[in-house]
């Protein structure tokens, strides 16, 4: 049962992970797609801004949150100095009013994307919990020797087939 609940704590993380990185992409696609009623000039510059926000995310976040490193305290300064570039635009009429305002949201969508894969990345299966999990089925594997000690073959048999299923359930857990 140990084993079930932390299996499902990394799936539920595996999941809002998923969607946080969807959101993020989706949030970047909104305003790529709508820097085109902009000026050309903040239009080239925003784009840049992206497409080095995604850069770093690739390069450099994804590797760091694979090692636990990343943290919210590292701004993301491309997409900061994205909206800080958006919120200036002086829009010339109402199209250009619209989008500002829809690219706002969306780099604000996106920032809180980003902020939640990392606070998702941190988290994980903890060394108390692998310690609880793996004494646990040791201390199943030794009674269940010892309700079979009268017949080696079957309590080689059923230790067998019991160890192979803590090392399945650890290897899902660990992947």
């Amino acid at each position: 049962m140990i084993v079930g609940f932390v299996a499902l704590q990394t799936w539920n993380d595996f999941d809002k992970a998923k969607v946080a990185v969807d959101t993020e992409a989706s949030a970047l696609r909104v305003v790529v797609v709508l820097d085109e009623s902009l000026p050309e000039e903040q239009r080239i510059h925003l784009r840049t801004l992206i497409n080095r926000h995604i850069d770093e995310a690739v390069n450099r976040e994804w590797p760091a949150m694979a090692q636990h490193l990343l943290t919210l305290a590292s701004p993301p300064t491309a997409l900061v100095e994205a909206l800080q570039l958006t919120v200036s635009l002086k829009p010339q009429d109402e199209s250009q009013r619209m989008a500002q305002r829809e690219i706002i949201a969306a780099l604000n969508r996106a920032l809180d994307a980003r902020r939640q894969r990392i606070t998702i990345s941190q988290s994980g299966v903890g060394p108390v919990q692998w310690a609880a999990i793996l004494l646990l089925g040791l201390c199943m594997l030794i009674a269940i020797a010892m309700v079979h000690s009268d017949n080696r073959r079957t309590c080689a048999i059923a230790v067998t087939l019991f160890a192979t299923g803590i090392a399945l359930s650890a290897l899902l857990i660990a992947a």
